[in-house]
């Protein structure tokens, strides 16, 4: 265990923020308690802390000039780049200076380099077309290597950039992936091709889900009110999509497809492009995205053979708001077969 503390700079470049709503959501005993049974010492937030003009220049500028330790620099938004790849699109306010060239400078000063957020991992949201603002991930341009620091390139500690990626990453991802970085447990081989942490990107966001019964037997939803799979009619990606999200709760409880809401792939780089928010793509009435690692005919087999075998009870339910005929309950209403 470290004796010194862990320091973290937090930069908000092309961002709405959303990443630190979710994080200060982090922990029975607030963030700030959080953060500090891990020894780590949040050096600047442009949102949570209290120093700001002339106080938070220094910070940056005693980082810059190597005066000031920095173990972790975490970017939260986008790095716009341009127009014409200025960067000029955002200046970091009171210093002249694009925010772009803020994060390549302490970029080179710190001990590993963490990307708050799919905005910060991929690009995300801004990057959408169109995208004047040409808003880019720091190691990743959509799913291409490059982004506003290079393909090549590598902190102070050895790492490549470190994607907690999301639209908005659960709480847990960012603080587990900060305590494991300040106790020098996470290394290269513990992150995806994409530079996710594994101990959430091994998992699909389809892994506990509330809704698989509905899932296993293909009973769908067909409103978004409905207590069926959303994957066949709704559009969402769960069964492609990285993430534990439906494995560990948000803010106490619940996750989009718990709510109702159709999973978007927001761990995913180029999420924000892809077809299908809120209602699924087809050819020839087959959905376009399939789960991984599925062959489209074994998942067309499989599906026609689960609609043959789908009991009553779930065939009713999926097409409700509410439980209509609870388990074990059969067609005349007594316990035992489904009738």
């Amino acid at each position: 265990m470290r004796k010194d503390r862990f320091s973290v700079l937090w930069l908000q470049a092309g961002s709405c923020g959303g990443c630190t709503m979710s994080l200060i959501e982090h922990g029975r005993r607030g963030l700030f308690a959080e953060l500090d049974a891990f020894g780590i010492e949040l050096v600047w937030h442009p949102s949570l802390s209290e120093e700001t003009g002339e106080e938070a220049r220094a910070i940056l500028e005693a980082v810059e000039a190597g005066e000031r330790r920095l173990d972790a620099l975490v970017v939260e938004g986008s790095v716009l780049m341009g127009p014409a790849g200025t960067g000029r699109c955002q200046i970091l306010a009171g210093t002249g200076r694009t925010m772009a060239d803020w994060v390549t400078s302490l970029a080179r000063r710190a001990g590993v380099v963490v990307a708050v957020g799919s905005c910060a991992a991929y690009g995300g949201i801004p990057r959408a077309e169109p995208d004047p603002a040409e808003a880019t991930g720091l190691q990743f341009d959509g799913a291409d290597r490059g982004g506003a620091l290079g393909a090549g390139f590598r902190a102070k500690g050895g790492l490549p950039v470190v994607a907690v990626a999301g639209c908005a990453p659960h709480p847990g991802w960012i603080v587990e992936t900060l305590a494991a970085l300040a106790a020098g447990v996470l290394s290269a081989e513990d992150l995806d091709g994409a530079g996710r942490p594994k101990f959430f990107a091994d998992h699909l966001a389809h892994h506990g889900c509330s809704r698989n019964e509905f899932y296993e037997f293909k009973a769908s939803a067909e409103r978004a009110s409905d207590r069926g799979c959303l994957m066949e009619h709704l559009g969402c990606k769960a069964t492609q999509a990285v993430g534990d999200c439906n494995q560990r709760a948000w803010n106490g409880s619940g996750s989009c497809t718990d709510g109702g809401y159709a999973c978007i792939g927001c761990t995913s780089p180029g999420f924000e492009t892809a077809r299908g928010f809120l209602v699924t793509p087809k050819i020839a009435g087959i959905p376009v995205g399939l789960p991984l690692d599925m062959p489209k005919a074994w998942f067309m087999a499989l599906a026609a053979l689960s609609k043959s075998a789908t009991p009553r009870r779930v065939r009713l339910n999926a097409i409700s708001d509410h439980v209509v005929v609870p388990p074990g309950r059969g067609r005349r209403g007594s316990e035992g077969g489904e009738g």
